[in-house]
Parts: structure tokens; sequence; C-alpha cells
């Protein structure tokens, strides 16, 4: 078998093509959008947090002058202006008292700003002077009135201050995207690598399973996780298949086995009766065999097809309301000659009335089967009794009927053999020299689990007690 073990680089090209790393790229332009904005909410709320300091700020400044312009008039206004103005260096802020023309009369700017105030007076302008580092320009906030007389007043604040802060976020903003971006690339990277190679293990397991090695089961780590969870399944569903196909095999050669002796004496007699005197009776007799022979052919192909169905559930669509009563009694009544032919004292003990859902023909036949198997190993002068119990018994749910075929027969001692009596084929006679197929108790067990139902074997000291427990509709 050539060699399918990936390579380096189409593992690589499967890894960025895989499922897992596009789910992991969602998840980082998801992680990454989030971090954007709750930076940008960081953002905006310090930026507006330094806006509203200036702004009050500047409005303690415009108190303070207008205290002293009621005072002391134009006068008084210029001298405290210019005292401000002399410590404008620490407290950064900006004055200038302009005449009717707007040309300064007092205060720090050289000379009236160029933009326009908006409703409210604030005005935000360009200064001539850069900022500290002697880089980028600054910028001023202010608010503008008008004293009258042609006397024009700006007070204001430089925002260098918010500037500085505004750079530094984005900065970090910047900065923490990239991060971001990288660590979940990697991580994305590396999650999708781990489940890769788990996905590759099992894959590399599955081809060569389908090479013929059935042998082969999937690698379990000791995390627990889905993927473990995952590989258990798979190895309990490839012991089953290994189960079913042994008794594939197994049921093959038991097929073989049962039906070669009566396809050969079919053929054998047929041949007989060909080459032999040409004797009507004798005609009859063979023909008489030969549809006995074939009969019993029929009978496990019949039985083996009915197991089919049951198992598949192909018979569900069919269910119907069931009378167990009185399906017990036909039960009854088509084995009561038979019963009194072997010396056998049939029984039928109905303590309670039952009805379910399901497939008449199949449930009647379940029953038929366990009958049967009883009637054909009790002895001369024994009881088969057929009952129909509640569920109340054993401390069962009241929604569940049992049917019990119980006998005084030789049973079952050994519990492992009533467990292999349910498959198909199985019997425990190794000669094989009492009539059957093996087929019968296989069948019951198909027909209990397709009604939801089970079939349990015990000792009825002495014989055989099979309960067949089915829930009540």
């Amino acid at each position: 078998m050539a060699n399918t073990r990936p390579t380096a680089s189409s593992h690589n090209r499967r890894l960025f093509h895989s499922r897992i790393f596009r789910l992991a790229l969602i998840y980082l332009c998801l992680f990454t959008a989030s971090v954007l904005g709750l930076l940008g909410f960081i953002y905006w709320s310090a930026t507006e947090s330094v806006t509203r300091q200036i702004d009050s700020t500047i409005d303690a400044e415009i108190t303070g002058l207008a205290e002293q312009y009621n005072q002391r008039g134009l006068v008084g206004l210029i001298q405290a202006i210019e005292r401000r103005a002399g410590k404008a260096g620490e407290t950064r802020g900006l004055y200038i008292l302009a005449d009717k023309a707007f040309e300064p009369l007092a205060g720090n700017l050289s000379r009236w700003p160029d933009e326009l105030p908006d409703q409210e007076g604030w005005v935000t302008f360009r200064l001539e002077y850069p900022d500290d580092d002697g880089g980028s320009a600054n910028f001023g906030r202010a608010r503008v009135f008008d004293l009258g007389k042609g006397i024009h007043l700006l007070v204001g604040h430089d925002i260098q201050e918010r500037s500085r802060i505004a750079s530094s976020i984005r900065g970090t903003l910047i900065w923490s995207v990239v991060v971001t971006i990288g660590v979940s690339l990697v991580g994305g990277i590396l999650m999708s690598r781990s489940l890769l190679r788990q996905i590759d293990t099992i894959n590399e397991t599955s081809r060569e399973i389908m090479a013929g090695d059935m042998s082969r089961r999937i690698p379990i780590g000791k995390r627990g996780d889905e993927i473990d969870e995952v590989a258990g399944n798979l190895n309990a569903m490839l012991d089953q298949i290994e189960r079913l196909l042994a008794g594939m095999s197994e049921i093959s050669d038991n097929i073989a086995h049962d039906l070669r002796t009566p396809i050969s004496r079919l053929r054998t007699g047929l041949e007989s009766a060909l080459i032999g005197q040409p004797d009507p009776e004798g005609y009859r007799e063979a023909v008489r065999k030969a549809i006995e022979e074939a009969d019993n052919i029929l009978k496990t192909f019949n039985a083996l097809l009915s197991i089919a169905q049951a198992e598949a559930g192909a018979t569900e669509a069919q269910f119907e309301s069931v009378d167990l009563d009185a399906l017990l009694q036909d039960v009854s009544e088509l084995y009561e000659p038979l019963a009194e032919e072997q010396d056998i004292k049939l029984k039928l003990d109905l303590a309670q009335s039952a009805r379910l859902d399901g497939d008449r023909n199949l449930l009647f036949q379940a029953v038929a089967n366990l009958v049967d198997n009883a009637l054909k190993f009790s002895p001369k002068n024994s009881v088969v009794t057929i009952s129909l119990l509640g569920g109340l018994e054993d401390n069962q749910k009241p929604d569940i009927s049992k049917i019990v075929v119980a006998d005084q027969g030789p049973g079952i001692p050994d519990q492992s053999d009533r467990k292999r009596v349910l498959e198909r084929f199985h019997r425990l006679e190794a000669s094989r020299s009492t009539p059957g197929n093996g087929l019968g108790l296989s069948l019951v067990a198909a027909v209990a689990k397709l009604h939801g139902g089970t079939l349990e074997l015990d000792d009825n000291a002495p014989g055989l007690r099979a309960t067949l427990s089915l829930p009540q509709s």
C-alpha cells in the first residue's frame, strides 16, 4: 500500500485551509473587534474627561475675571489678565482682551484667532507656538465673550495634555491590536495543529482499517475531551463491527451446516426416486419427503428474514393495538394438540388483561417459538405454563407486561449458555440431533428489542423460565 502519511508542506496547506483554522480566524476577528471597541471606549472616555476638566478650568477663570471686571472695570480686568498671563507657563492658560477691531489690549496671545466660535461661544484654534517638545503644532480651546463697547474677551487653555493622552492611548491601541492579533494567530495555529494531529491519527487508523487490519484502534488520550470521546465511540463501533463480522462468519458456517444436510437429503431422495423402480407409492413418498425438507429450508430462511426485519425495525410502521390475552389464547389453541400428543399438559394462566402497540404476527411468532421450544425439551407427564403477568411483580413498573413460558425440562443450568442461545444458529447440542435451526430464541430476542422489551431466561427449578417483558400501550 502506498504511503499516504501527509508531508510537512501538505500538512501546512491543510492547516490553513482547514475548518478549524477558519474558525480560529473568525474568533480572532471577533476578539480583535471587541478589543478595538473596548480601547475605543477608553480613548473616548479619557479625552472627554480631560476636555471636561479643561472646560471647568476655563469656566473658573471666566468667573474670576468677571468679578474683577464688575468690581474694578476695564482697567482692573486688564491688570488681572496680565497677572494671569504671566503665570500661563504653569497654568497653560490663554488670554486675550481685544478692541472692536480685534487688536490685542492685553493677554498672552499675539492676535485674535481666525476660527469662528460655536453657538455656546467655544472655539478650538491653532496656536502659533509648538508644544513643549518643539515638535508638532499645539492647539487651544477657549470661550469668547463680548463685553460691550467694542471690547472682546477670550479665555482658554491649551489642549496639549489632552493631545498627549490621546496620542498615548492611540499608541496603546495600536500595540494592543498588534499583540492581540499576533497572540490570537499563534494560538489559533497551535490549536489547529493540535486538533489536526488528532484528526490525522483518526484518519491514519481508518486507512489502516480499510486496508484490512481490523485489529487497529484509535489511540485515546488522558484528557477526556470531545476528541477522546469520539475516538472512544469509534473504537466501540469498530469492536461491534468486528464482533458482527465474526458472527457473520460463524453464521455462514452454521447456515452451511444446517442447510447442507436437508438439501443433500432433498437431492438424494429425488435422485433415488428418479433412478428407482417406477412405483407410484415410492414417488409419492419421495415427493412428501422432498416437500418436508423444502419446508425446513424455507422455515430457516423465513426465520432469518423475520429476525432481519425485526432488528431493522422495518415493521414499526405496521404497529397496531394488540390484545395479549387473545394472542396467548391463540398460541395455546395452536399447540394444544401437539402437547396432548406428547403427553404434556399445556396450562394457560392469564392473571390480567393487557394491550400494547406492536406487530401481532411477530409477537405471535415469538410466543409460539417459546412454547415450541418448551414442548420440544419437556418430558412426558410434565407441565408447560403460559402466563401473562403485570409489571407490579418484582418491583417493576406497572406499565410493563410479562409473558412467561415455563417448562419442566432439563433447562439451561449455565448462565453463560443462556446468553449464547440467543445468538443466531447457536444450539447447545454439538451434534444438532434435535430438530431445529437455532433461530427460535434469536427471533424472540429481536422481536422483544423491536417492541422496546427484553427476553430473560431463568432457572425454573426444574426447567427453563423464559420471560418476555413488553411495555404496555
